[in-house]
């Protein structure tokens, strides 16, 4: 079996303790069942997108109409996840992992993908935290010399492999790149499933950018294998999917019956959510979207998403998660603090109402502000027992769609000087392994960068107006880039990949047509680094 396995990077004593060679045949294995099913459903998307651009909008699928209308539920999930009300997520980093874990949120969501900059020393040692955490022992001294170890009490430990779309290019099997999200997942069950199960625990996933119940069919098909070739009882492995595409929002009672067996609910990825949306109507100048700011949780297409997503989870019987609060403590100016964490108060207190049963938050400063909103209105473990009136559906499958008609004022120079800042100085972090980074007050990861580029495409392509009703075109955006370009490199002298970072950027933007998505370009950058400064290369086995 492990004929056909090349390792395209450094192998160290950290490499050889995560991939020994039992692990690597069962990660041949995963790739060689299920890499072509995957390979499949990714030509699917594009097929799907080019029936979008072609104007066939998307609508609930008459094939599964018999599954929406069906009288069945999910598995319950065991007694130690009933209660998420709080979720932190973050990146796999040591003092991240056991901070998090502390913090006092229910849950700790371990981010592989979009928290993540999957660089080879991120993905290795992103393992051997989570193994560390997992059995108890994790600790970390700081370079000040600071220790940093669990609590009694930590919070449950979910992990987020990356989205079927990324590879793993640091594994080749069968002369091809492995799934990311398939590397991810096998390298943390392989390593965990026992350790778990001595703690009578489970392992917990998050999974992310799933686009069609057939993509959750698949992941629901690595469950069964995996549990069956590590002999754990079937059902053991529960997982929570992001509804952060439109497309998912059409299949969402499609892919908890997927994965009834193994679910653990459903997730209001927000972001995500947004930047889909963009994506997907990328031809439909009547879908332009404003300033990201103004983009809410109370526009049509986003109240809609999260009242069905609410629905269906109870209906189903399980939970209906809440979305990210971006948001960070703002130092130094006690006003502006205030404000922003009255956003989040509000956002919390929405959510609960709703119906929602737990949320997401990007700092342990907000778990407080989030805990009260939900202790104060959700007095049970979660409120999966609300089951919201039954929606008239012909309606929903318009509201979905309903977005209100841009006009001057809507997008402002001050919203797209933003989006070229966050969209620079995020890949700049990201080329030098950060995938999680402070911007305007606001923890910033892969989805709200793809916002931020996505939109100036947008709104370039279809002369969004301004403020005073001049269309936004090229020479308006290389202005405002040049400005910017000239401020960053006054704020970032000794950077090394600003400029890649600022290349990188353009090129999605002049791009004629729209690039699905901004992270394999950096990838690939990485990768490349990597390969000029390993001393060891690669080993074929």
């Amino acid at each position: 079996m492990l004929k056909g396995i090349e390792i395209r990077a450094n192998i160290d004593q950290n490499v050889q303790k995560i991939l020994n060679n039992e692990c690597l045949e069962f990660l041949s294995q995963l790739e060689r069942r299920f890499g072509g099913i995957r390979d499949n459903l990714l030509q699917k998307r594009k097929e799907r997108q080019d029936q979008i651009n072609g104007g066939i909008l998307p609508e609930f699928l008459e094939s599964t109409k018999a599954v929406r209308s069906g009288d069945w539920k999910c598995l319950p999930v065991p007694q130690e996840i009933q209660d998420r009300r709080v979720e932190i997520t973050g990146p796999t980093d040591r003092k991240m992992v056991i901070n998090a874990l502390n913090s006092g949120a229910k849950v700790f969501m371990a981010d592989f993908e979009d928290a993540n900059c999957p660089n080879w020393e991120n993905s290795i040692y992103g393992q051997i935290n989570m193994i560390d955490a997992n059995s108890r022992t994790i600790s970390y001294t700081s370079p000040d010399r600071r220790e940093y170890k669990l609590n009694k009490d930590v919070a449950i430990l979910f992990v987020r492999p990356r989205g079927w779309h990324l590879n793993e290019e640091h594994i080749y099997i069968d002369g091809k790149a492995m799934s990311g999200s398939l590397f991810d997942f096998g390298c943390y069950i392989f390593h965990n499933h026992q350790i778990l199960k001595n703690r009578n625990s489970s392992p917990y996933f998050y999974l992310p950018k799933l686009e069609s119940h057939l993509e959750a069919r698949l992941w629901n098909d690595v469950f069964v294998f995996s549990q069956e070739y590590l002999k754990m009882p079937i059902g053991t492995i529960k997982a929570t999917v992001l509804i952060e595409t439109i497309l998912a929002s059409f299949e969402m009672d499609e892919i908890l019956y997927e994965l009834r067996q193994h679910s653990a609910g459903l997730n209001c990825g927000r972001w995500d959510y947004i930047f889909s949306f963009i994506k997907k109507f990328q031809n439909y100048p009547n879908f332009i979207l404003p300033d990201r700011s103004k983009v809410t949780m109370t526009s049509p297409f986003m109240d809609t998403y999260v009242k069905l997503l609410i629905y269906t989870c109870h209906r189903r019987g399980v939970h209906a998660m809440g979305g990210m609060a971006a948001q960070i403590p703002i130092k130094n100016n006690k006003d502006a603090n205030d404000a922003a964490m009255e956003k989040v108060r509000l956002d919390k207190l929405r959510e609960v109402k709703a119906g929602h049963d737990g949320t997401w938050v990007a700092h342990p400063a907000l778990i407080p502000i989030a805990m009260e909103q939900f202790n104060q209105n959700m007095k049970n473990a979660n409120q999966i027992d609300y089951i919201p009136q039954t929606p008239n559906f012909s309606q929903i499958q318009k509201s979905l769609l309903e977005v209100s008609k841009i006009k001057p004022g809507d997008i402002t120079e001050e919203g797209f000087r933003s989006n070229i800042v966050v969209g620079i100085e995020y890949l700049e972090a990201w080329l030098n392994g950060n995938g999680c980074v402070p911007i305007f007050n606001l923890m910033e990861d892969a989805a709200t960068a793809e916002i931020s580029r996505s939109q100036i495409w947008q709104w370039i392509r279809h002369r969004a107006p301004l403020p005073n009703g001049k269309p936004i075109d090229i020479n308006y955006y290389n202005n405002l880039l040049s400005e910017e370009v000239s401020k960053l490199e006054k704020a970032h002298p000794k950077s090394t990949t600003l400029k890649q970072a600022i290349s990188i950027f353009n090129n999605l933007i002049v791009s004629p047509t729209f690039i699905d998505f901004l992270t394999p370009s950096c990838y690939n950058a990485i990768v490349s680094s990597e390969k000029v400064n390993s001393p060891s290369g690669s080993a074929k086995l």
